[in-house]
């Protein structure tokens, strides 16, 4: 794929070519990745080991949950964690530089604490699952885990692809500060209720290293591509839709791009349809260094972003969304 080219769609690439052992098989799948995050920063991925039973017990869990009274609901809303556990309600989160807050609520499901003597334990808050929905803690666990995983051999396409040490991010990913985030776009049965500017998702780039959204098959995310056209996301229901964040554009200089993407309203006699979606955000450990790569700067492309760690960006990050103050 020309880095030049202008997509109309997202590619789609089977992760079990890389995983395969075949090494040529495994050599074109990093080529093709490294291609789609060059040019539109957005990628169709199957064979990433979610189950089609798990993703349907998931979202039945999620939606219970979401379904439930506000005062359920609001059981779970932790104060002082900035919204890194547990329940975030309707208007927490507003995209930055915008002042209307995203039109959805969500959950937070971060890292599975393991018995390991690892000191980064104590930099995460605790999890917190609904007791009312036994199964809700089993079914997100699996999928963080099953998503994590994928995302692992994922990030080891890309070193590749940036002739970096297949494990390169290995350590930095252990343990990693990623939240797995199950959405609601409520329904809004009128219309003319909605404040002005607001939509269910502003134009926002991750912060993460690369997302992993499953679910992405309702109507409304979009992608905006280079020349500036908004290009709808569309994905099988095998699928899952990976994208690079901020992070791992900052770490290889805007060479693999963090693509701006928006989730827009339904026309108006949909608004009052709820949509769900679950992506689950890898991050690295804190302490990650986001320096830019020397291997990404030149003459042609020179340094973009000043050095931060990954818990300094995250900081700041929350802080612009209006999770932190």
């Amino acid at each position: 794929m020309n880095s030049e080219t202008l997509l109309d769609e997202i590619p789609s690439l089977d992760l079990a070519e890389f995983t395969s052992g075949d090494p040529v098989r495994k050599a074109k799948f990093v080529q093709d990745l490294g291609a789609a995050f060059n040019n539109i920063g957005f990628v169709a991925i199957k064979n990433h080991g979610l189950t089609s039973d798990l993703t349907e017990k998931l979202y039945a869990n999620v939606k219970q949950f979401f379904f439930s009274p506000d005062d359920l609901k609001k059981k779970y809303e932790i104060e002082g964690i900035s919204g890194q556990r547990g329940y975030i309600g309707k208007g927490k989160e507003t995209a930055k530089g915008f002042k209307v807050a995203d039109l959805k609520e969500f959950y937070h499901v971060g890292q599975p604490e393991k018995n390991d003597g690892d000191p980064v334990w104590e930099e995460y808050p605790a999890n917190v699952f609904p007791e009312e929905l036994p199964d809700f803690k089993t079914y997100t666990v699996t999928a963080y885990e099953t998503l994590e995983q994928a995302g692992k051999n994922l990030l080891k396409a890309i070193a590749l692809y940036l002739e970096l040490d297949e494990n390169y991010f290995e350590d930095k990913v252990k343990n990693g500060n990623s939240i797995l985030r199950a959405i609601h776009y409520f329904p809004i049965p009128n219309p003319d209720e909605v404040p002005e500017g607001a939509v269910r998702a502003a134009a926002h780039g991750d912060i993460n290293l690369i997302t992993l959204l499953m679910g992405a098959s309702a109507e409304g995310l979009e992608v905006l591509r280079r020349d500036g056209a908004w290009i709808p996301i569309t994905a099988l229901p095998d699928q899952v839709v990976v994208n690079v964040g901020d992070m791992l554009d900052r770490l290889t200089n805007h060479k693999l791009k963090s693509t701006i993407h928006r989730v827009v309203n339904p026309p108006r006699e949909k608004m009052g349809t709820p949509r769900f979606s679950i992506p689950f955000f890898m991050h690295p450990r804190s302490e990650m260094n986001l320096t830019s790569l020397e291997s990404c700067i030149s003459v042609k492309y020179p340094k973009l972003y000043v050095d931060m760690t990954a818990g300094e960006f995250l900081n700041e990050r929350l802080i612009e969304l209006g999770l932190k103050k």
